[in-house]
């Protein structure tokens, strides 16, 4: 039903700045619709990471009030280090950063759930404002969780390269502001692998199929061409 002259005259300001911009951009999106798809992959992307910056600190902030900071968490060994310490893929030992610790399972914490919270936000926008994928959601579902735990790895055992040093570096230049700063780039790291490995995924599990309506239209298109 179109809008009354009325109720186009009611319009919020957002409303009429927001629509130009979207006949603009759906003529771009109808004219390339992969550089499109990609464009509102990377927004929602970045907004994303947003999130996650924001929850991060909060999370740690909460779990370091808890017992939680003082309990190890090293999980799945993989070899040694040149001084004989066994390296893990989740590596976390008990106690603060400055003191020497890895924040322990309260970090671990911190990072998992802000990251699951994004995740579930991220497949959602997604599928149904990147892709607008009309697929099975259970399937997609699927393989986004397989995919997340193979990330979740991938993502640990690059902490255990670069998440002593990064900490212990900004730690010494500037103390609890550079420890929010290690968290700010721990988290932009984690996003960029995520970033990279999410979008071919994505393109596989976020299909769009086609319906009973367009099938039939399309049979009855094939049949008039016949015809003629």
């Amino acid at each position: 039903m179109s809008e009354t002259p009325q109720r186009q005259g009611r319009q919020s300001p957002f409303a009429a700045l927001w629509r130009p911009v979207a006949r603009v951009w759906g003529r771009f999106a109808e004219k390339h619709p992969g550089i499109a798809q990609f464009a509102m992959f990377f927004i929602i992307s970045n907004g994303v990471t947003a999130l996650q910056l924001a929850l991060m600190p909060f999370f740690r902030w909460v779990f370091s009030h808890t017992g939680l900071l003082h309990t190890d968490f090293q999980v799945l060994p993989v070899g040694t280090t040149e001084d004989g310490a066994t390296n893990f893929i989740f590596n976390y030992p008990a106690g603060e950063m400055a003191e020497g610790g890895a924040g322990g399972l309260a970090y671990f914490l911190a990072v998992q759930i802000t990251i699951l919270i994004a995740q579930v936000i991220n497949f959602f926008a997604q599928r149904s404002i990147t892709f607008k994928s009309n697929s099975s959601i259970w399937k997609a579902a699927f393989w986004y969780a397989l995919a997340y735990v193979i990330i979740t790895f991938v993502a640990a055992a690059a902490q255990g390269i670069y998440r002593a040093p990064l900490y212990d570096t900004l730690i010494g230049w500037w103390g609890s502001t550079g420890e929010t700063t290690a968290d700010v780039l721990t988290m932009i790291i984690n996003a960029a692998i995520q970033f990279w490995v999410f979008y071919p995924i994505f393109k596989l599990i976020f299909r769009q199929v086609p319906d009973a309506e367009d099938a039939a239209d399309k049979a009855e298109e094939i049949v008039e061409s016949a015809q003629d």
